[in-house]
């Protein structure tokens, strides 16, 4: 690993923590040349994944996407910016476990499968873009099908 700072290539690692659940490694290294110290992060790359659009095309899978949705259905609601990276996190995983090619249509489930269980109305709003709701009765559904999830054995 190279210093940024005198741009040396004999540097030592002085400590070592798994961080994001397992999902990497932190490493507080020292250059052995200006004795300056910074960190690190190793992560596996992972197989890359297309995302499979609605009209066909494919592009690959923008994480930053995932998150900007969990996001904005999370705006001004009790969900930690933590639990969004969790919750985009597992997305991220439950898609790959699928293979190397994912519909978008399997992104938005299982967004929505995270939100109805952290947020209601973060599941309401998410929902009424991924459903591309056209009126009031949409939202009208969407309410109904939470309402019977809580009546049988759900939060209530």
């Amino acid at each position: 690993m190279r210093c940024p700072y005198c741009r040396s290539d004999d540097t030592k690692v002085i400590d070592s923590r798994d961080t994001e659940e397992g999902g990497a490694i932190r490493r507080r290294r020292e250059c052995v040349a200006c004795s300056q110290r910074f960190t690190t992060f190793e992560r596996a790359e992972g197989v890359s994944l297309v995302v499979r659009k609605r009209d066909g095309t494919r592009e690959p899978f923008d994480r930053a996407k995932v998150v900007s949705g969990l996001t904005k259905a999370c705006a001004n609601r009790p969900v930690s910016d933590r639990k969004i990276r969790v919750m985009c996190d597992e997305i991220e995983e439950a898609l790959r476990a699928t293979g190397a090619e994912v519909p978008s249509e399997d992104i938005g489930r299982e967004v929505l499968s995270r939100l109805k269980d952290v947020d209601e109305i973060a599941f309401v709003r998410f929902a009424s873009v991924y459903r591309e709701f056209q009126n009031v009765a949409d939202f009208e559904r969407v309410i109904r099908e939470l309402e019977r999830r809580e009546g049988v054995g759900g939060r209530g």
